[in-house]
């Protein structure tokens, strides 16, 4: 897998990722730990060294996972986690960051972090900055090594981005969500913050196989967070109505390339950006974490393939986007 530094001094990484959402077993309902370990060992395996997790993801059960596959199977590996969630809307303190920290060290089996990422803190906490002093504090102290944020829209990314040590920002990114090709990245570039790109496939919206008669389980969020009922919407399929994803998706289809899967052209899209360090698909069985690396090993798009998703997203898309933007 071809290789991408996550932000200025920051790690040499694989360029397609893991997100570790899945491995909660909440959210996306249900999932064994003996199919968890396959997930981590098939995505190392075929390249993807970086996992991106979370405190609240299954209330630690994520991190808990990656933990014991990082006992036998860790060298090479960056994780990124995350924190605050747990907190929101406000119980964000010095003291409360510091314990959440010292708990995902505690169930990653890690004396330092590789990288904390502020999971989604409301604006107005990130434009008072305390937050980030304190995560200079425990970085100072060796509990991790750099921090970053994950942010639901272009206006907190570029609050963000007004530290200067900050590693890098995580976003939404995708075909469906293209606001932050015109301000975010450049800035980010020019900073030399990386960009990790979650939700590429829009929940699964720009694999090209759902229809109308597509049905998810009760504690999937794709049936009970659809429409923003119990976190941000722009969460679940990237904010689009999910029968408004499904037309657009059939919209995409005749773009395809030959020899490519609409889940193959949409993430490699997103790399054909040189802002983006690295894309964090999650992946529900071992062979979807393999098919998800290949990416790294295709062609760039061609240049009026990209200016016709510009179009499409401009045209067709942009209208339907719920949630802070």
């Amino acid at each position: 897998m071809k290789t991408r530094t996550l932000g200025t001094n920051g790690f040499e990484i694989g360029e397609v990722g893991l997100g570790c959402w899945q491995l909660g077993g909440t959210e996306f309902g249900p999932l064994d730990e003996e199919t968890a370990h396959q997930i981590l060992s098939a995505a190392k395996d075929s390249g993807s060294n970086f996992f991106d997790t979370a405190n609240v993801y299954g209330a630690g059960r994520s991190e808990s996972l990656i933990g014991k596959y990082l006992q036998e199977h860790g060298e090479g590996i960056t994780v990124a986690s995350k924190t605050g969630r747990e907190v929101y809307p406000d119980g964000y303190s010095e003291e409360n960051l510091r314990k959440s920290i010292l708990e995902s060290s505690e169930k990653l089996g890690l004396n330092c972090l590789d990288l904390v990422q502020l999971h989604c803190v409301p604006h107005p906490v990130l434009r008072e900055g305390a937050i980030f002093d304190w995560l200079r504090a425990l970085r100072d102290e060796g509990l991790i090594r750099h921090f970053g944020a994950s942010v639901e829209s272009v206006d907190e990314g570029l609050t963000c981005l007004q530290h200067e040590d900050l590693l890098s920002l995580q976003v939404i990114f995708n075909p469906f969500r293209q606001k932050l090709i015109d301000e975010l990245f450049p800035r980010a570039a020019e900073l030399g913050v990386g960009i990790i790109v979650r939700l590429p496939l829009a929940s699964g919206l720009l694999t090209g196989k759902f229809s109308t008669e597509t049905t998810f389980g009760e504690d999937d969020h794709r049936n009970f967070n659809r429409d923003g009922a119990c976190f941000n919407v722009g969460e679940t399929f990237a904010g689009i109505p999910f029968e408004r994803g499904l037309q657009l998706a059939d919209q995409l289809r005749p773009l395809v390339p030959e020899g490519m899967t609409m889940a193959q052209m949409s993430q490699r899209w997103i790399l054909d950006f040189e802002a983006v360090s690295v894309i964090i698909p999650g992946a529900s069985s071992p062979e979807q974490a393999r098919e998800n690396a290949t990416v790294s090993t295709l062609s760039p798009l061609s240049a009026e393939l990209h200016d016709t998703l510009r179009q499409f997203y401009s045209r067709d898309v942009h209208e339907h986007i719920r949630g802070p933007y």
